[in-house]
């Protein structure tokens, strides 16, 4: 799973990439030209890291959390299943290490401070099943929260269940954390204090799972994704709408209205315009950005194959997504 970098995404000007030019800040290569690309912005590789996935930006525009393939992960035996741990690294590869040692990882991101960072893993549930991170029907029901330093010290564990919690991000003003909590396979948004107190289910579904939250710039609002449990595996690909939802569980807002995959809304610096994943032409996945004001989305990627797990920097001036070929 490469992970690359686009720059300049919301700049008013989008220029082609240029064929073996390295990127003057980061120093990364640039990937495979994309299909169209004169229609993409500058897309570049980052370089020295092993597979990885769900990529964060930290505040300084620099550096990355993400869960990383790693062979002192809890290994299942089963290709399907991601073996992988937390690590931080800069967008030029030069700097990487590693935040947890065993069990495994998934979801991670950066508190607005930059000191600390949240984490998803198995490590105290490793007796448990494993089970399938990318498979809503078999999520590991050990999955808890964790906050550590940016070294992996002075790691405090926020949840202590058999449920799964993951998915989680962190308020722009680092006083709330939110998360998808799944019991007994019905999932729900859930909110806490960075501190780990004060758990308040947000949501209250049964047929629509919610997932993947973040809170907008005001620190009030949430937008999230949600499918329908009826829907899973009837239809191809099953159907992802927008939402949009208060804290506190009311005004809860429905954003799109068609029958497309709108997976993983991130969210903008501007608190108007989210990054998403959609499949176009068969199974292509591609990235495109929305607008909570309405109207269609604008496409930004071209590249026959996979573009996903994306997020913004801070600003909104570039975003981090995975990409990979098409073969």
């Amino acid at each position: 799973l490469p992970l690359a970098l686009a720059a300049g995404l919301l700049a008013a000007a989008a220029g082609a990439q240029t064929p073996g030019k390295t990127d003057a800040m980061s120093g990364a290569s640039p990937v495979a030209t994309a299909t169209e690309s004169s229609k993409e912005l500058p897309v570049h590789r980052i370089p020295k890291i092993p597979p990885a996935a769900e990529a964060y930006y930290a505040p300084d525009g620099e550096t990355l959390i993400a869960q990383v393939r790693d062979p002192d992960a809890q290994q299942s035996g089963d290709a399907r299943i991601g073996s992988a741990l937390t690590y931080i690294f800069t967008e030029d590869g030069k700097t990487i290490r590693r935040i947890n040692d065993h069990g495994q990882d998934a979801c991670s991101f950066f508190f607005p401070d930059g000191k600390r960072v949240i984490w998803t893993s198995t490590r105290d549930n490793m007796d448990m099943p494993l089970s399938n991170w990318s498979d809503p029907k078999d999520y590991p029901p050990g999955a808890e929260l964790y906050t550590s330093d940016l070294y992996g010290k002075d790691v405090k564990r926020l949840t202590r269940n058999q449920w799964y919690d993951a998915e989680v991000t962190v308020s722009p003003n680092g006083e709330w954390i939110v998360w998808t909590r799944v019991i007994d396979g019905n999932a729900n948004l859930w909110r806490m204090r960075s501190d780990g107190t004060g758990e308040q289910q947000i949501t209250f579904t049964e047929d629509w799972q919610p997932g993947a939250p973040f809170y907008l710039p005001d620190n009030d609002t949430i937008i999230f994704q949600a499918w329908r449990e009826s829907e899973m595996g009837k239809v191809t690909p099953t159907p992802m709408t927008v939402f949009t939802i208060k804290a506190d569980g009311t005004g809860l807002t429905q954003r799109t209205f068609d029958r497309d995959m709108t997976w993983g809304p991130g969210p903008a610096a501007d608190g108007r315009h989210y990054i998403f994943t959609r499949i176009i032409d068969g199974n292509n996945h591609e990235l495109f950005l929305g607008d909570l004001a309405g109207g269609p989305p604008r496409r930004l990627t071209w590249n026959p194959g996979f573009d996903g797990m994306k997020s913004f920097s801070r600003d909104s001036s570039k975003m981090v997504f995975v990409r990979m070929a098409s073969n």
